[in-house]
């Protein structure tokens, strides 16, 4: 996602929205991410662009892995995402162990177009959209991602999920659910496209191809067609 779609200047912080948070496992996640790519841009920066070598002494060339877990090389410009965060049981508890504010929003208060408040000192440095930017006393960025971890799958009501993503549509780029099964059922005409990761565009939501699977626990990825 990165390496493809991020366009934005480098002195622009991306935000990231971590809906039903819980205790921030989905946050402190996306901070390593970023602090293991800048760990990784000063080990390159040390080493060179020497290739490495086995024991016998032969060049071994260097083959990117088509599902690489390992962060790109973040350089010292890329500042730490802007984190976003909202759950309405949980805020406490995501405060003492991320250090971090969480708005006690629900889903049905985010469907309404509620979204937690940007802290005043970043408020410079993400984006705000001019579709956003229009509509007074609206200071919300436009969210770069949204990640849901084990939550929206919980809402059983399609009338009420439909209203949710929609909204979030338009308001994000990109949304990333995981969940312990193949639910929530995301239906074409509601914002959003399925993303094929592996090939990098769009597939059909009954689509398995470009998920990721790892013990049971499924990862899919939209992309939104309103923003």
């Amino acid at each position: 996602w990165w390496q493809v779609e991020h366009k934005e200047s480098l002195l622009e912080a991306w935000t990231a929205f971590d809906m039903a948070c819980g205790v921030g496992e989905a946050t402190l996640s996306i901070l390593e991410w970023w602090k293991l790519g800048r760990i990784a841009c000063e080990q390159q920066q040390n080493m060179g662009d020497q290739p490495t070598t086995n024991q016998a002494g032969v060049i071994l060339p260097r083959r990117p892995s088509p599902r690489s877990t390992a962060p790109p090389p973040l350089e010292s410009t890329v500042p730490q995402p802007v984190i976003l965060a909202a759950d309405p049981y949980t805020a406490d508890a995501f405060n003492t162990r991320t250090g971090l504010q969480c708005a006690p929003l629900s889903f049905k208060e985010i469907a309404e177009g509620s979204l937690p408040a940007l802290p005043p000192d970043l408020s410079g440095r993400v984006h705000h959209p001019p579709e956003l930017a229009a509509h007074p006393g609206n200071d919300a960025p436009l969210i770069d991602m949204i990640v849901c971890s084990f939550a929206l799958h919980l809402v059983e009501s399609p009338s009420e999920l439909f209203a949710l993503l929609w909204e979030l549509s338009t308001k994000a780029r990109w949304m990333v659910i995981i969940a312990p099964h193949k639910k929530p059922d995301i239906k074409d005409g509601w914002g959003w496209c399925k993303w094929d990761v592996d090939a990098w565009r769009e597939s059909r939501m009954t689509d398995s191809h470009g998920e990721f699977l790892q013990e049971r626990v499924h990862c899919r990825v939209y992309r939104s067609l309103n923003v």
